[in-house]
């Protein structure tokens, strides 16, 4: 069976006005043309669906029935249409966005006013995660765009660097480090440790670079969420690293922080989206002012 939508607007348009005269109005159609789109509709149905005379035009017993389902068939043809017109034009729709904490509470908010005041209709969902499981929630399609540490060696995902983001020392207003511009790390480790648990990224990069230069991290304290770790070391239990994209957050919590070498420790932020599946229209946009915002 190969029924055409403009098979089922001729009938539909007829059937309604009981008219080919103001159907071929309403369709912008020669009569022969809509004569034809009946005819071919009717064969492929197998039977009759108008009765026509010299002077009257009904609708026959199966014409009747079938009526209400042609105009269902083009009334959510015309909604599925608009939706996806909505969704290309961003006047509507839903994106899922993953993010390691650090960049959601701080960086992301800024980056979202800019994309909700262009695309106010846009429904966006943030997953705030440790880096670890940005990486998996795009790896497994369950949202569309990550943001999080280079995963250096995921060959089945994109990845857009945006910044190379350095360590900061956390240390308590009172610390005798305070008077310091630079902290180094012998004299940080000195000092009670706070830190996150594994198997989060920072915590794996920072063991690593300090085994490399013959240095062993012993903490006191660990904790999952760097908002703990910021309110611990502003009591004064111990001091921290964190990335320096959450200096203000460390700040605002009470917190100084201070540039960190000896050795220097950085790692590059970046977008994460599947290689070998295409964006929605919406996160595409979102992928852009996210890049054009670092």
């Amino acid at each position: 069976m190969n029924i055409t939508v403009k098979q089922l607007r001729a009938f539909v348009a007829v059937a309604k006005t009981r008219s080919f005269t103001e159907a071929c109005d309403q369709l912008h159609l020669s009569q022969p043309a809509l004569s034809v789109a009946i005819k071919n509709l009717e064969d492929a149905l197998g039977g009759q669906l108008l009765a026509r005379t010299t002077r009257t035009l009904a609708l026959t017993p199966e014409g009747e029935a079938f009526y209400p389902t042609a105009q269902r068939l083009l009334a959510d043809l015309d909604e599925a249409y608009e939706e996806m017109h909505n969704r290309f034009s961003l006047f509507r729709g839903k994106i899922a966005i993953a993010s390691m904490p650090s960049f959601a509470s701080n960086q992301l908010p800024a980056a979202l006013k800019i994309f909700r005041e262009r695309f106010p209709a846009i429904n966006v969902m943030v997953h705030d995660v440790i880096a670890e499981d940005v990486v998996d929630m795009v790896r497994t399609g369950r949202v569309e765009v990550g943001v999080t540490f280079d995963p250096d060696d995921a060959g089945d995902l994109n990845f857009h660097p945006l910044f190379d983001d350095r360590f900061i020392a956390v240390i308590p207003m009172n610390h005798p480090l305070s008077a310091q511009s630079v902290v180094r790390w012998p004299d940080l480790l000195e000092d009670d440790f706070i830190i996150l648990q594994r198997p989060s990224s920072v915590r794996l990069l920072v063991e690593s670079k300090l085994e490399s230069q013959g240095m062993t991290l012993n903490p006191q304290y660990e904790t999952h969420q760097l908002a703990t770790i910021g309110r611990m070391v502003a009591t004064g239990l111990g001091v921290s690293v964190v990335p320096s994209l959450c200096l203000r957050q460390m700040e605002e919590l009470g917190a100084l922080c201070r540039p960190l070498e000896a050795p220097i420790v950085n790692r590059r932020v970046g977008i994460l989206t599947r290689r070998r599946y295409p964006l929605s229209t919406g996160a595409r946009e979102l992928v852009d002012v996210l890049a054009h915002a670092f």
